[in-house]
C-alpha cells in the first residue's frame, strides 16, 4: 500500500453535508416507506436505494468523488475495482463529466451488471476475484490508467455515502436501528458518520452473509481479520475475504453491532421485499431486511438500507423459488 495515503479519520458532518449539494443533480433523493409484516415482527421501514439511475446506492460517493475531480485529473481519466454496483456508479458519474473510465471487474460478477457497465462507457478488464481483491490493497493494477477511486476507502466516495443518513433521519427521525450490509465498509461508514453526529442514540448495525463475515469476526476478535471459509455466492455484493485494516479503523467508532445471516434468510428476505413490497433487491440488498426479521437489531423502527436491485431476473426468480 502507498506511503503517500492519509492517515484514517472521521468523517465531518460538514463534508457530508457539502456532498449533498454537489449530488443532487446526479442522484435520486430516494424513498423511505415501510414494510408491514404484521405484529409478530419488528416495525421495519426500507431506505429504497435500489431506485437509484444504476439501481444501487454506488452511485452517491462516485458521483462526490468524480465532481472533486481538478481538471487535469478529468482529462487522465478514472478507474475503479469493482464486482459490479460501484463499478457502474464510477462509471454513471463518469459519463455525465465527461471523463474516461476503466473498470477493473471481477469476472464472476453477474452479466447484467457487466453489461451496464459497458452501456455505460467504462472499458472492462475482467480478473479474478483474488486478483481484486489484492488490487484493492495495492491501488494499482497493470493496464489501468488515470486517477484510481478506491470503492470504499477514500473520504470523499464515504462522504458520499453519508448524504443517505441525512435523508433516513429526516424521513424516520424516529429510527431507533440503522442495518446496512457490508462489503467494503463504505456504506456503513457514511451512513453511521451521519447518524452518530446528529442522533448518536440510533444504533447502526452491519449485516453480512455466512459465507464472508469478516466483520463480524474482526468484531468478535477485536482486530481486523481473514476469513478463512470464505465462498463465493449470489450474495456478490457483501462480504469479503477479509477486513481492512483501514476500514476497521472507520468503522469501529460508528457501528454498534454486527449481525450474520444465512444464505436461506437472505433468500426468504428477497421473496418477502418482492411478495409484501414488489421490490427487486439483490442479495446484498436484502441482507438488511433478513437481519431486521431476525430481531437481533431490538423491535424498530429499523431502517433497511436495500442497497441495490442489480440482479439477472432469471437468477432473482430462480432464488426466490427455491
Amino acid at each position: 500500500m502507498p506511503a503517500t495515503l492519509d492517515p484514517v479519520r472521521p468523517i465531518r458532518l460538514s463534508e457530508i453535508q457539502e456532498a449533498r449539494k454537489r449530488i443532487a443533480q446526479t442522484i435520486v433523493r430516494t424513498p423511505l416507506i415501510r414494510l408491514d409484516l404484521g405484529p409478530d415482527f419488528p416495525d421495519i421501514r426500507l431506505k429504497l436505494e435500489n431506485l437509484q439511475p444504476i439501481n444501487a446506492y454506488k452511485l452517491r460517493g462516485a458521483a462526490n468523488s468524480v465532481a472533486l475531480l481538478s481538471e487535469e485529473q478529468r482529462r487522465r481519466g478514472v478507474w475503479t475495482i469493482s464486482a459490479g454496483n460501484a463499478g457502474q456508479g464510477v462509471a454513471y458519474a463518469a459519463r455525465e463529466a465527461g471523463v474516461p473510465c476503466a473498470v477493473v471487474v471481477v469476472e464472476t460478477a453477474p452479466k447484467s451488471k457487466l453489461e451496464r457497465m459497458k452501456a455505460l462507457g467504462a472499458k472492462l478488464i475482467p480478473v479474478p476475484y483474488d486478483v481484486a481483491w489484492q488490487a484493492l490493497e495495492e491501488r494499482s493494477f497493470p493496464g489501468a490508467e488515470g486517477t484510481f477511486v478506491h470503492p470504499f476507502d477514500d473520504d470523499n466516495f464515504i462522504a458520499g455515502h453519508g448524504t443517505m443518513g441525512l435523508e433516513i433521519l429526516e424521513d424516520a427521525p424516529d429510527a431507533a436501528a440503522v442495518i446496512a450490509s457490508i462489503g467494503g465498509g463504505g456504506l456503513i461508514t457514511g451512513v453511521g458518520s451521519a447518524i452518530k453526529a446528529l442522533k448518536p442514540e440510533t444504533k447502526v448495525f452491519g449485516v453480512e452473509p455466512e459465507t464472508a463475515a469478516p466483520a463480524a469476526l474482526s468484531f468478535e476478535k477485536g482486530s481486523p481479520q481473514a476469513f478463512t471459509n470464505w465462498k463465493a455466492s449470489f450474495v456478490d455484493g457483501a462480504g469479503g475475504q477479509s477486513m481492512f485494516p483501514r476500514m476497521w479503523e472507520r468503522m469501529k467508532p460508528v457501528v454498534d453491532g454486527y449481525i450474520v445471516v444465512s444464505l436461506d434468510e437472505t433468500k426468504n428476505a428477497m421473496r418477502l421485499l418482492a411478495e409484501k413490497a414488489r421490490i427487486i433487491a439483490e442479495g446484498a440488498g436484502a441482507l438488511p431486511v433478513a437481519a431486521a426479521v431476525t430481531g437481533k437489531a431490538g423491535k424498530g423502527p429499523i431502517v433497511a438500507i436495500v442497497s441495490g436491485g442489480n440482479i439477472d431476473l432469471n437468477k432473482f426468480c430462480e432464488l426466490i423459488a427455491s
